[in-house]
């Protein structure tokens, strides 16, 4: 699900993706380390101005 919203909105914040999952923040934030580490989610840019790229 967070690849789908991330294809979506990819300036999604994970605040955000908490809610539209209905997941607690740091379970996202979970979920997005282990996507990171298995190369299937990348952040680029910074915090604020940064963007998620789901790598196919």
């Amino acid at each position: 699900m967070i690849l789908n919203v991330c294809r979506e909105k990819p300036s999604v914040t994970i605040p955000e993706l908490a809610v539209l999952i209905g997941i607690t923040e740091r379970s996202v934030q979970r979920n997005i380390q282990n996507l990171q580490k298995n190369g299937f989610l990348r952040r680029v840019g910074g915090r604020k101005e940064g963007h998620w790229e789901v790598i196919s």
